[in-house]
Parts: C-alpha cells; structure tokens; sequence
C-alpha cells in the first residue's frame, strides 16, 4: 500500500454545524506524514469566527439533544460505532498517515476502542438516573443534567480514541462538545464528527475546529463553555486548568507520567519481560501511561535485561502501512529530536546503552528502541517525561525500597507490579501512588475501567462509570408537602 491510495486531504479544515467549512483566512497547518517528511495535507487554524460559530451551533445542537430521552441519545452513539467498525481500516490508515503508528497497531487499537467508548456511553444513556430522598412527609430528588456544552482539547498519540473517550460519555449526559484535535494530527476527528452526523446526531452537537494553543485558550475561556477535558502535557494541563479554573468550569485534566513497573525476583520473565515492552515500545513510546521506569529486583535483574534486549531487537522497524511493521516513526521531527536530546543526557549522566539509543540512516522521524541500564534516580531519564522509545532499567533490592522509589515523583497516571506473589501484589499496589495500576499486565485500558491520575498527572476520570460524574451535575429539588412554617 501506498500514501496515494488513502486520501488523507480533508473535504475542509473544520467541521461545524454538520458539514465541513473552511477559513481561507486561518494560519496553514501542514500535515507531515511522520514516515517519510513528506506534507500529505493542509489545514487551517480556526479564526475567532469559527470558534465563535462552532460555539454557537453546539449550543443550539445541545438544547435539542438534552430534549430527547437517554435510549435515543444511546441509539445514536452505537450506530456511530457500528459505522466506525465497518470502516475500521479506512480509519486505521488515516490514523497511520496521521500519526505515523504501525497499521497493526491501528487496527486493533485506535478507531476500534473508539467504537468500544461510543457503544459503552451509548449502552449507559438510558440508564443515567438520580436518586429519590423520603423525608417523611417532604421528600427531595435530585436530577441528573447534562452541563451544557463541554470542549475537548485532544493530543497527538491517540487521536481517535481520544475524540471518542470524551465524546462518547459527554453527548451521553447531553451535553454538546467543540474538539481541537492536535496540530499535530489534525485528519482523523473530522472523520468522527461527520460519522456522528451520519448516526443521527443534530448538526452541530460534535464539532471539530483546528489550530493551535490560541484555539484551545479561546474554547477554554469562553463563557459559553461548561467544561473543559484535556489531554496532554503537564506544562500545557496546568495552563489550560489556570484558565479553566478562573471561570469555574468542570475540568478533566489526563496528562503526563514517569511511571513505574516493578518486577520482583519471582515473575514471570516473559510476562514482566511483555509488560515492559508494551509500556515502552508500542506507540514507539508514545503513550502518556508508559512505564518507563522499570524497577526489577536484583536476582532476576541481569535475566531480565538479556531477555528484553534480545526480544526488543525483535522489533520489525520499517514502512507504517505495512502491517508487518511492529515499530514505527516518532511522530514529528521535534519530537525525534526531543527523545534523542534525553537519550544524550542519559550518556552523558552515566547510564548505560545497553540496546538502540541512535536515530535510524532512513526518511522520516525513526530512531531505534533504546534501552538503558546502571540508571540511577536522580538521572535526568528517570525523572523527566521523555515520550519516546527510552526505557530505563533501574535495581533494587526489597519491596519498601522499590515503593518508595516509584513514588518518588511528581507523577502519578500508572503503575504496574509483576510477581507471582498475589498478596505482595495486592499490598505493593496499595501503596503505589497512581491512578491506573496493573498487576501482571500493563497499559491495558479497557473503556468499562476508569482511568486518569493524580497528583501531577491529572484530575478527573475518563472511561467507565466515573466520567458519567464528570460529564453531569446534580440537582437538588426539596419537595415541601405541609404547612410553611417561619419564626415571623
């Protein structure tokens, strides 16, 4: 296959009010596809004028989609992932050109678990309920409502499941959404925004608007928005929170981690040697929950570094779209040089390259999957989040040491522990500072399960029944059935 079999240009920049439009006037945004360097699109920024229509259609989209019951709104987000499911590789592709990720990870990973959150929310519609008080005589209830019209700011890694992990559960509770997909990777929600509309859903309840910071800040302060859900870099959480937060609006905030994977002397070695893999390597690295500390205690530790070498070196690096490939590109040429500039600092700090750790003689943004060894805490790898194929491999001896060290961060998004000890799994994981942990797994992200941080990681949940929470809002109506009584 080949980039002139997919067609990656969008009908327009933006999807507003049901349809696809452009603004001549916005800032180009060229689409780079990640493999070779090459512009496979453009795009324009939105300019206050599409912000202030897509704000306006999603306003009158969400009073009529609140009025309808919550089986209707169900019907709709599950015929949205049926049609997600029955275009699955058209959408894989776009997601591959988009992102530069491996089709056979894009298959099974992206647009697919999209429709996982679309059928979910859909399923929970017409179960969103209050609850009734008996107060004797008087009761109270409280109702369930929608907050009104939500922005959602997504990142590059994810691009479909993201617009779909916040979507589904907000049109659920009612609310409309205005989505700024990353500049990065701008193609692929537009193509849920139009998919929605052919679901049922009013023109305007999902609309996409591209651009940069600026386009984010304004949907972030607009008084017209009610919430605002983020995924992103800490740096980029804190600002967008600050200005959230000075208009009291709902935030959910999923950001970054340096997480930890702990690997006793008992686990099992494939499996602890998989769980590393898969939090490091997958997404070339590119995943917020990434365990990119690996803790592994010193009697398996040098069994465990030869297997990982020789099973990293495994890896098939070459052309995206082709679904031998199991590792691709980084994203962007700043994001490669991001990644290499930690994997010098890594040398230069005393740890040593025990596999990969150099950008790979070929077109695009590749580099070879890096793995360090002799890493110690206080190295600039092991506290800084790299968002690339860098896993650092550090010992230690017993359980309290390896507890305290992995909590020895200002983040907390996962945390994962291999060993075939369930008791000291369940005891380790109890004390483990983390949002989403893993037991002899890892970045296994089911959308029936909440997921999300805590402390610099974030706030708020995503998936599962807890982002029903985040999407709604309760009122309280006490019901008076005698006489009024007052002190005059």
């Amino acid at each position: 296959m080949t980039i002139a079999n997919i067609a990656a240009k969008p009908e327009a920049s933006h999807f507003v009010g049901g349809a696809y439009i452009e603004d001549e006037a916005g800032a180009a945004i060229d689409v780079i596809y990640p493999a070779t360097g090459e512009t496979i699109a453009t795009v324009r920024s939105a300019t206050p004028a599409i912000v202030d229509r897509a704000l306006e259609t999603a306003a009158s989209a969400q009073a009529e989609w609140a009025g309808r019951t919550g089986a209707e709104r169900g019907r709709v987000l599950r015929r949205a992932a049926d049609i997600i499911r029955d275009r699955n590789r058209d959408l894989s592709e776009l997601e591959t050109l988009d992102t530069g990720k491996p089709l056979s990870e894009t298959l099974v990973a992206d647009a697919s678990s999209g429709a996982d959150a679309l059928e979910y929310f859909g399923n929970l519609a017409a179960t969103l309920s209050g609850e009734h008080i008996q107060l004797g005589g008087d009761f109270v209830y409280a109702v369930r409502e929608p907050l009104g019209v939500c922005a959602g700011i997504g990142a590059w890694n994810y691009p479909t499941q993201i617009a779909c992990w916040k979507a589904a559960p907000a049109l659920a509770c009612g609310n409309a959404m205005v989505f700024k997909p990353s500049e990065v990777t701008p193609l692929c929600t537009l193509k849920i925004a139009q998919i929605l509309i052919e679901a049922g859903a009013p023109p305007g309840l999902f609309n996409v608007v591209q651009g940069y910071g600026d386009v984010g800040a304004a949907l972030a302060t607009d008084p017209r928005v009610a919430k605002v859900s983020l995924t992103g870099s800490v740096p980029t959480g804190q600002k967008v929170y600050s200005a959230a937060a000075g208009h009291m609006k709902h935030v959910t905030m999923e950001l970054g981690g340096k997480s930890p994977i702990l690997v006793f002397d008992d686990a099992d070695i494939e499996d602890a040697v998989g769980g590393a893999i898969l939090g490091n390597f997958y997404s070339s690295g590119q995943i917020c929950s990434n365990g990119t500390r690996v803790f592994v205690q010193r009697g398996l530790h040098d069994r465990f570094v030869e297997r990982l070498v020789e099973r990293t070196r495994g890896a098939v690096i070459g052309d995206p779209l082709d679904e031998a490939t199991s590792f691709g590109p980084l994203v962007s040429e700043a994001q490669l040089d991001k990644v290499l500039g930690y994997v010098d600092l890594g040398r230069s700090e005393g740890a040593e390259v025990a596999l990969g750790g150099d950008r790979i003689d070929r077109p695009g943004f590749y580099m070879e999957p890096t793995i360090f060894t002799g890493v110690t805490d206080e190295m600039t790898i092991a506290r800084e989040e790299i968002f690339g194929p860098v896993l650092s491999v550090l010992a230690f001896d017993d359980e309290d040491e390896a507890v305290a060290r992995a909590n020895a961060t200002e983040f907390g998004l996962a945390a994962g522990v291999f060993t075939r000890d369930l008791a000291r799994a369940h005891r380790v994981i109890a004390q483990l500072q983390a949002g989403t942990c893993f037991i002899n797994a890892y970045n296994l992200t089911p959308v029936e399960a909440p997921f999300g941080g805590v402390k610099q990681s974030g706030v708020g949940r995503e998936n599962g029944h807890a982002a029903i929470e985040h999407y709604s809002q309760l009122k309280t109506v006490y019901v008076g059935l005698g006489p009024v009584e007052a002190p005059f």
